[in-house]
């Protein structure tokens, strides 16, 4: 009879992986800070401009996803104490909402770049060429920086459907939830850049 016994080891650096996403975020937040610094310059050389173009954003779809935003931060992060509270069931519909939210999000971004982009404000199209380098300017920035934190969205979906098929098959749970509490970590930052976008370009006309 073999009674030899096979210890798997397997390695885990909670708190190198925290301070990896810790990094990260600080470095998300630079880059946005520029873009912050950069809108604001080129609104101080083109105040009236940047007002009348500012006009053609919906302050309620901004409301609205702003909103949404905040919902899918609460139930990410009482998903991190769902699991905790080893209650796998409510872990689950708390991540699909977060995502769902997201979803909701998205396609409300959709609706609102079409209607844009079917009226002609996107940069280098006639009507913005008419009107001047200020409204161009105004509109190339705001395309970018809605279309990035857009992108921080997807890969937020990303990480937490990742998340979810994690904890569907036990391979996380509250022994381990360092992944959901970074996955946290991010959407939290996905938030707070869209709590200064929305004022910054659908407020302060």
């Amino acid at each position: 009879m073999d009674t030899s016994v096979t210890i798997e080891h397997v390695h885990r650096d909670d708190e190198g992986s925290k301070l990896g996403m810790w990094l990260f975020i600080f470095t998300e937040l630079l880059l946005f800070a520029g873009l912050f610094i950069v809108y604001g310059v080129y609104r101080y050389l083109n105040p009236e401009a940047f007002h009348l173009a500012a006009q053609q954003l919906s302050v309620t779809v901004g409301t609205i996803n702003t909103v949404i935003l905040l919902i899918s931060s609460a139930t990410i992060a009482m998903a991190s104490s769902a699991i905790r509270l080893k209650n796998k069931a409510l872990t689950l519909i708390l991540l699909a909402t977060t995502i769902i939210m997201a979803v909701i999000f998205m396609v409300n971004k959709y609706f609102e770049w079409s209607a844009k982009l079917e009226h002609g404000f996107f940069p280098s199209s006639d009507i913005l060429h008419k009107l001047g380098n200020g409204d161009t300017l105004f509109f190339g920035l705001y395309f970018f920086m809605t279309g990035l934190h857009a992108l921080h969205i997807v890969v937020g979906m990303v990480l937490i459907s990742i998340v979810i098929i994690r904890v569907n098959k036990n391979s996380l749970t509250h022994e381990n939830p360092v992944l959901l509490d970074n996955s946290g970590l991010y959407w939290h930052l996905v938030d707070i850049i869209w709590i200064f976008l929305f004022p910054l370009l659908y407020l302060i006309t």
